[in-house]
């Protein structure tokens, strides 16, 4: 068998070997990051328990309507890349590239980030390691994890996910119990729903910023849609993923933001300080420690571990991918679409991973301003890419009446068409738009606060603006627009 890369002129060189069990851990994963275990608790001390379940809320229901617009295309169109072909067939060009290219930007920081915290979390057990040791580990784990098969990155998805999926199911069995005071004698009730400005902290605009930190802990769930351009049988591998998507955000943040909640007061000091460098103070710690639970802290370090790992696993695919749809078309340099014999696009995976070690070593070389905007501006990448699938599935839609089109054929349609996908286009909108509320105060205005929370923003349009006026493309008039289903692998 011949091993040499061979260029893959579209998504036929990938292999279909994503089972619907392996889809379905990579839609949880991809809404089962970090910030569930660690960051609800200062959101918790931020809003109080009622407003960020009510902002979580909300975010969980943009998310719900985003991705049941996005699956309806992806069903009918499973390709690589997902958003980025769809924004280029259904929007404009110019906007596929500018789409391509932040989202995978934001995925290399993303990387990165998982990098630098593998390093903290390891420092838990191995206090006097080096930080570039662990970071080599895992960088070379995640290179074999998606260098070999789709089937292995699968695999290794599923029990990563599995874990986390496991060590939620627990926490929430746990946290009923002394809720109603089994496993603990300090029982408080529900008396810290009502302690001092409990249930809501912060008024409005309490809920507002937390509307951001939640979004933010829901960003890759997208990478159930990029990943169905290798499922088997996507048209209905792809909406099972999806649909389940809103009832596992649902159960498990709602669930363990309600839980945490109840067992521990939004005025605990330890809720502040909640960090991945100090898992001591995780929420979900807190509370296995109230229940008497040996090692909590070490047992929620391994889940946290294990939780970096799936992030940066799932994300270094998803990139890659992306990478690779960028070059079939013509948005990335053409070798990024050469596939090894076994249909995976090893020069995007380097690629993507060299890019990521750049800006990992940028952090580790001590550029702490530096590695700050870089990271801050993927900020709002996740909103802006909400935002723009919103927009595809709109037009995707009037082009489908406008070209006289028999909806029938759409074998998955998302519900409450179009006021749904409206819906979470205003919630990513506003998001987009108010990210930055905490610069503007009666003491004037904090501009480099504002240049740190907007920055994504004139980069994503600098993008598109630039490639339009290259390129000179223009916006795709729905009577032409292209909705063959040519890129399919053929089954």
């Amino acid at each position: 068998m011949d091993n040499k890369p061979r260029e893959a002129p579209s998504d036929s060189k990938l292999e279909r070997k994503l089972k619907p069990r392996q889809m379905n851990m990579i839609a949880i994963g991809g809404a089962i990051g970090t910030g569930l275990f660690v960051a609800t608790g200062s959101s918790i001390s931020t809003a109080g328990p009622g407003g960020t379940m009510i902002a979580y809320m909300v975010i969980g229901v943009a998310v719900y309507f985003m991705m049941t617009a996005l699956g309806e295309m992806a069903t009918y169109l499973p390709v690589a890349g997902a958003f980025e072909l769809y924004s280029k067939k259904y929007v404009d060009p110019a906007f596929g590239f500018a789409m391509g290219w932040n989202y995978w930007y934001c995925s290399t920081m993303t990387i990165a980030t998982e990098l630098v915290a593998s390093a903290i979390v390891m420092k838990f057990w191995f206090p006097d390691s080096p930080s570039a040791m662990w970071s080599a580990i895992f960088i070379v784990l995640l290179l074999a994890l998606n260098m070999v098969s789709v089937s292995i990155f699968g695999e290794s998805e599923f029990w990563f996910a599995g874990i986390k999926v496991v060590t939620i199911i627990i926490f929430l069995v746990v946290g009923v119990f002394m809720i109603f005071g089994i496993f603990t004698n300090d029982n408080p009730g529900f008396s810290n729903w009502t302690t001092e400005e409990a249930p809501f902290v912060g008024g409005p605009f309490g809920v507002f910023g937390i509307l951001m930190v939640a979004g933010f802990s829901f960003i890759g769930v997208e990478a159930t849609a990029i990943a169905a351009g290798e499922c088997v049988n996507p048209a209905k591998t792809v909406p099972k993923a999806i649909n389940s998507v809103f009832w596992r955000i649902l159960i498990f943040y709602i669930g363990a933001i309600f839980v945490v909640a109840t067992l521990i007061p939004y005025t605990d000091p330890n809720l502040l300080s909640a960090d991945v460098d100090n898992v001591a103070v995780s929420p979900f710690t807190i509370v296995f420690e109230k229940s008497g639970i040996a090692m909590a802290a070490s047992v929620m370090n391994a889940v946290i571990l294990t939780s970096i790992l799936s992030c940066g696993n799932s994300t270094l695919y998803s990139a890659s991918r992306l990478l690779y749809s960028m070059a079939v078309s013509n948005h990335a340099p053409k070798f990024f679409a050469k596939t090894s014999a076994k249909g995976v696009p090893i020069y995007a995976v380097f690629g993507t991973m060299i890019i990521a070690c750049l800006c990992f070593l940028t952090s580790f070389a001590g550029d702490s301003v530096v590695y700050t905007w870089l990271y801050n501006a993927t900020g709002l990448t996740g909103f802006m890419t909400w935002f723009g699938v919103c927009i595809c599935h709109l037009r995707f839609r009037k082009a489908f009446t406008k070209q006289g089109k028999d909806l029938s054929v759409l074998k998955y349609k998302t519900k409450f068409y179009p006021y749904g996908t409206i819906l979470s286009l205003i919630i990513s909108g506003a998001v987009i738009i108010g990210q930055g509320y905490y610069a503007f105060s009666e003491s004037g205005v904090d501009w480099y606060g504002i240049l740190v929370a907007y920055i994504g923003l004139p980069v994503m349009i600098a993008l598109y603006v630039l490639r339009k006026i290259i390129k000179k493309t223009k916006i795709v008039p729905l009577e032409e627009m292209d909705l063959t289903r040519n890129d399919i692998l053929q089954e």
